[in-house]
């Protein structure tokens, strides 16, 4: 008997029912599968279980997200291109990126509102964490790397917003943390060693609202550099000791925003920078607490600024550019060669610097000894520098920055697993005033030498 062919609407009724209800001879398809929806990116993303390297998990996790990364070596550079990720490690110690002495770099933020935390980056030949809108499709720009020559802020605007901190920096060929190009940001909690040009580096900013606080950085050529990064730097309660040279205010002209200007450097301890094992300064520097050439209207204050052979504070000028109305308030000097000491050139003679010892520790010796009569607020005259009896100092030979002694453990940070809010718009600065001067022992429970 021939069958009879059910009507058009009857047919569209049925179509319609198995669109809504489970079965009809057909199976959903799986997320991800072809012709599926693409699934939407996750807010935390783990490392190895979701994701087997931290490469791949960053191009994964969502905006706002989180990319926590358990403990091993990670043999990889990150670039982290995704707004407001937070990278993160499940232990500081044992979760390490380790650029084997081959790569160039550890991890690259290039996007507002990234943050690095709880992890170590080791033995790259540039630099270990590099925060930075300067960026192209062949990776990072910034100084030190390839290709680089003097950047143009206005091709490429500033990173705004970045955090790093609880990050261990170890024997990175160039810098440990580097924030170039960037605002609104703070280095805290972190460890830096066996750099050759710096364990911590900020460069290239006005307005910066940058904070650099409880960090600990030694047997680095220099432990804390800062190249024309101005008008809001905070560098408060830090250890820069044991290297050869502890910190240093610097104008550049391979960067943008001459002159370096107006930070505050207060509460740290900046003592005993003889370090033999570390990498050599690429100018020979050598036995120095704190170097400004050509830093400008920079106030040091309640800091310890003791047992450096050549100079606890070194004046001089970077070309041109003079060293100018700096100011230092409430220091404790001791045991430095000479505690300070202006070499500028008289042809780019400094002015305006001025001392206010009240409450502290010194200084008792200058050269030109003049420098001792500069009170605040007036300071020095225009002052061409001196030659004669600096401190003679026997430099040591520097070290491979590989061969630099491994860090001591380092504090991780509390509750790794929560992901955080994204970072304010400005930087939370805390009250300076809690910053006192520090003791001789300050951080030493973080740190592999001695003062």
């Amino acid at each position: 008997m021939r069958s009879r062919a059910l009507p058009r609407r009857l047919i569209v009724a049925a179509a319609l029912g198995c669109s809504l209800l489970a079965g009809c001879g057909t199976q959903a398809q799986p997320p991800g599968a072809p012709g599926s929806a693409p699934d939407p990116a996750p807010g935390i993303v783990h490392v190895p279980e979701d994701a087997a390297t931290i490469s791949d998990a960053v191009t994964r996790v969502a905006e706002g997200g989180l990319v926590l990364v358990g403990p091993g070596v990670y043999t990889e550079e990150v670039r982290i291109t995704t707004p407001d990720v937070t990278l993160r490690g499940l232990d500081r110690n044992t979760t390490v990126i380790d650029g084997e002495g081959t790569r160039s770099f550890g991890v690259v933020g290039a996007a507002d509102g990234v943050r690095v935390e709880n992890l170590t980056v080791r033995s790259t030949l540039f630099y270990g964490v590099l925060v930075t809108s300067v960026h192209g499709d062949d990776g990072p720009l910034a100084h030190g790397g390839p290709g680089y020559t003097r950047l143009d802020p206005e091709k490429f605007p500033p990173l705004e917003r970045f955090g790093v901190s609880h990050v261990t920096a170890s024997n990175n060929g160039l810098y440990g943390i580097y924030a170039f190009n960037a605002r609104h940001g703070s280095i805290t909690d972190s460890y830096a060693s066996g750099s050759a040009d710096s364990g911590i580096y900020v460069g290239q900013c006005e307005e910066c609202d940058v904070l650099v606080a409880s960090n600990v950085a030694e047997r680095n050529a220099v432990g804390f550099e800062n190249a024309n990064a101005s008008d809001s730097v905070v560098v408060a309660g830090n250890r820069f000791s044991g290297n050869r040279i502890g910190m240093t205010l610097l104008s550049s002209y391979q960067e943008a925003f001459t002159p370096q200007r107006a930070n505050t450097v207060v509460g740290n301890l900046v003592a005993g920078n003889t370090s033999a094992e570390s990498p050599a300064h690429a100018l020979g520097g050598f036995g120095v607490g704190v170097g400004i050439t050509g830093g400008q209207a920079n106030e040091l204050t309640r800091n310890r600024i003791a047992g450096n052979p050549l100079a606890g504070v070194q004046l001089s000028n970077a070309e041109d550019i003079a060293a100018q109305d700096n100011r230092l308030v409430t220091n404790a000097f001791g045991g430095n060669g000479v505690d300070l000491l202006d070499t500028s050139a008289q042809r780019t003679p400094s002015s305006g610097t001025c001392v206010d010892p009240a409450g502290g520790e010194g200084p008792s010796t200058a050269l030109p000894p003049a420098l001792l009569d500069a009170t605040c607020p007036d300071g020095t005259g225009a002052q061409g520098g001196v030659t004669d009896g600096v401190p003679a100092v026997e430099v040591p030979p520097g070290t491979s920055f590989l061969d630099v002694p491994a860090p001591p453990e380092q504090p991780s940070l509390p509750d790794p697993e929560q992901v955080p809010e994204p970072l304010p718009a400005s930087v939370d600065v805390p009250d300076l005033a809690g910053f006192g001067l520090p003791d001789p022992g300050f951080l030493a429970d973080r740190a592999g030498t001695a003062p």
